[in-house]
């Protein structure tokens, strides 16, 4: 092991190894710090590949499968009987593919020249010319020492945010990442939080059989969501079985003989559920325990985030941070984003994240996703709003496939006519609205989306006759609005 590095990278998720990995390629010296441990053995891929975007993707496919098996098959002339779920087999399958996927992030570490140092990564100097990090290995054998870089990028994370009224215990009452080793699928499951990690993992246990509530504080459903789009993904997943209770606040879990006895309130009116087990997804908070000493000068907001301009440079010179631990949502493909760019900025190029066109995707079935902004707040930043959407259930290629459901929605300037946002809940939306992201990029125009030929018969088409919706020449549904 070196003492010496161009480039320090504390964290080995999404971001920081892919920063790292940049870094490598342009000939930087490079050291990436990672201290989690997986199922007993030192990994890399942080959150998302071990404990989150990844496994929770696999358990999502497995689950939708056994369901459409069951339930969908007969209506295609296919008759099955006796369709079980080997949950054991289901999770050797989600590990399989995390091991798969986190081995080839340290291959591609080795393969670029960069040394993972298995432990944990605090800053505690900043202010020289050679920053002072302090790394601590893994080993408790081994002891402490100081490494110098010319620079560092701080990558940590984030963990989920736990609450006093539904404390986990690892067993009956879980984070995000007990939910995804049930031994067993739960009779009953509560889930607090219907954000996107509440609906997936509500969504897996459902279609394996669980009594499914999710508890939801705000008043609205999805408030982050096109109102549109979230009327219709609650009218969806209701159909399929999720009970959904908005506006109801958890005032206290507590197990009892082994259940979760869950309190509620809505309305002044407190209940009482009980469960087999109970999901706490209530949000994640910035990862930052032992990665910054206390004098080492990076500033933090009041949230607790590491301060950083719009290049994700911090108050000084040389410290990049990155993803979780700065403003922003918190998604894998954003902290990936600005780990490049924070590793090609030092490196003197310029290039620039553009935080208007960053993807959001809920990975129930149908899939949710957006780019952009939702009508309500084109119109809250004063634009002249014009808006056009087609419902699957008039689109071929969805009736083909047995997935007509959802609409396409998109946003745009009435005045000038650009693109201003694309929302759907369709099959393969995390898919589909990427082309309203490369569009936004472009600048285009809804003539633009208008003029494109889409290939027939696909789900995209959809996207071609909500542009012409926008303008009311959609040729498969009959509309009101003046033709143009």
């Amino acid at each position: 092991m070196k003492n010496n590095y161009d480039l320090v990278v504390i964290g080995g998720g999404p971001g920081g190894y892919e920063a790292a990995i940049r870094a490598g390629q342009l000939g930087m010296s490079v050291a990436c710090i990672e201290k989690r441990v997986h199922k007993g053995e030192p990994a890399l891929g942080g959150t998302c590949l071990n404990v989150g975007c990844i496994p929770s993707k696999a358990l999502l496919d497995s689950s939708h499968r056994y369901e459409s098996t069951k339930h969908e098959l007969e209506e295609h002339g296919i008759t099955t009987s006796d369709v079980n779920i080997d949950v054991s087999k289901m999770l050797a399958r989600k590990d399989g593919i995390v091991k798969q996927l986190t081995g080839g992030v340290a291959a591609l570490l080795k393969g670029n020249g960069v040394d993972w140092l298995q432990g944990w990564g605090t800053l505690v100097d900043a202010k020289g010319a050679e920053k002072k990090v302090q790394f601590t290995p893994l080993d408790e054998n081994s002891e402490a020492q100081t490494i110098t870089a010319k620079y560092v990028i701080l990558a940590a994370g984030s963990v989920p945010i736990e609450i006093p009224v539904a404390k986990t215990d690892g067993e009956y009452i879980v984070d995000s990442t007990g939910a995804l080793d049930f031994s067993e699928v739960p009779e009953r499951l509560g889930v607090i939080g219907a954000g996107v990690i509440g609906l997936e993992l509500g969504s897996v246990w459902r279609r394996l059989g669980s009594d499914v509530v999710v508890y939801e504080a705000l008043p609205e459903f999805l408030a982050a969501a096109d109102k549109d789009i979230a009327k219709e993904a609650g009218k969806l997943l209701k159909k399929q079985g999720l009970d959904i209770r908005v506006n109801t606040k958890v005032t206290n879990a507590e197990v009892k003989d082994g259940k979760v006895v869950v309190t509620s309130e809505k309305d002044g009116t407190a209940s009482d559920d009980t469960f087999d087990k109970l999901i706490v997804c209530v949000g994640r908070r910035a990862y930052s325990e032992k990665l910054l000493a206390d004098d080492c000068g990076i500033q933090l907001t009041e949230r607790g985030l590491v301060e950083v301009n719009e290049q994700c440079k911090t108050n000084v010179d040389g410290v990049y941070a990155i993803g979780d631990l700065v403003r922003g949502p918190m998604l894998a493909h954003k902290a990936m984003e600005e780990g490049m760019m924070a590793v090609e900025r030092i490196h003197g190029e310029k290039p620039q994240v553009n935080y208007d066109t960053i993807i959001n995707v809920i990975y129930t079935h149908p899939e949710i996703a957006w780019v952009g902004l939702t009508e309500q707040q084109a119109k809250d930043q004063g634009y002249e709003v014009k808006t056009g959407s087609f419902s699957l259930a008039a689109n071929g290629r969805a009736l083909a496939q047995g997935e007509a459901q959802g609409l396409i929605k998109v946003v745009a300037d009435a005045k000038t006519d650009r693109l201003l946002g694309m929302h759907a809940i369709s099959v393969g939306a995390g898919d589909i609205v990427h082309q309203g992201m490369i569009a936004m990029e472009f600048v285009s125009s809804i003539e633009d989306l208008q003029l494109m030929t889409f290939a027939h018969p696909t789900v995209s088409e959809a996207v071609h006759e909500a542009a012409l919706s926008a303008d009311g020449r959609a040729i498969h549904a009959i509309q009101r609005k003046k033709r143009k």
